[in-house]
């Protein structure tokens, strides 16, 4: 029975629910709820601004640890937008989207947790952000030789109207490109430890010898787990690195 149920719906962890809500006495059809997308996102957002604030070294003479990780992964960021778009200008918005996305990876990996970048409302809506914020920005620097950059150089006028269809819906794709590969990943990974889990406790809860048995695959979900850890942090560093690329496009017209 316990083995059925550990296996039953690995996208169970997936669904919005609400974590807490009140309705009003005088308003029956009037219901305001936190859902557990909700509380996770402010439960990010409220960890990425205390780790921050307690690894500064303003009262330390020797850094901690946490203080040398975060610095050296400003160091790795500032980097990064110095090859991708040499304006350091970028450099805060990109950290905060790294740390926004690596901390709601991350936090999905805690047994019984929740991963709100696992749902494509979120991922979607945060690249169609993005999008829209690059072109404002590309608008805003050229002008309406934004327009432009739908046009390949040296392109035949027979051929423009047909790239420059093209081109537009290569560029709009980017809001769901970005998105979709973030959530498919988060999806995919999350199911297989969910789906491995289930059958591994299942089987150790069979007896003596079927708990020996399962050690084997016991050390694959470790190495899963540890897999699923390197993904959340390369996500990360490529939503911020396609970013970062995004922004180069808009800047510089390439």
């Amino acid at each position: 029975m316990i083995f059925s149920l550990l296996i039953s719906n690995p996208l169970e962890q997936f669904e919005i629910l609400d974590f807490a809500y009140f309705t009003f006495p005088l308003f029956s059809a009037a219901k305001f709820s936190l859902t557990n997308i909700g509380f996770y996102l402010i439960l990010v957002f409220m960890l990425i601004i205390s780790i921050n604030f307690l690894t500064t070294n303003n009262q330390r003479i020797i850094p901690s640890r946490w203080s040398i990780s975060l610095e050296s992964t400003y160091g790795s960021i500032v980097s990064m937008v110095r090859e991708q778009i040499n304006h350091e200008i970028y450099v805060p918005l990109i950290f905060v989207f790294f740390n926004f996305v690596l901390f709601n990876n991350l936090i999905g990996l805690v047994p019984y947790s929740f991963t709100p970048t696992s749902h494509l409302i979120m991922t979607i809506g945060l690249s169609s952000g993005i999008l829209m914020a690059v072109t404002i920005i590309g608008l805003f620097r050229h002008g309406l030789v934004f327009f432009s950059y739908f046009v390949p150089a040296g392109t035949p006028l027979t051929m423009v109207p047909l790239l420059v269809i093209i081109e537009l819906i290569s560029y709009l794709a980017r809001a769901l490109s970005l998105g979709l590969r973030l959530s498919a990943n988060m999806i995919a990974g999350h199911s297989l430890l969910k789906i491995f889990s289930g059958f591994t406790w299942g089987a150790m809860t069979l007896g003596p010898f079927m708990f020996f048995v399962s050690l084997l695959p016991l050390g694959v979900l470790t190495l899963l787990y540890a897999l699923e850890l390197s993904i959340a942090f390369l996500q990360a560093y490529v939503f911020t690195i396609l970013l970062a690329s995004y922004l180069k496009d808009a800047i510089d017209l390439h």
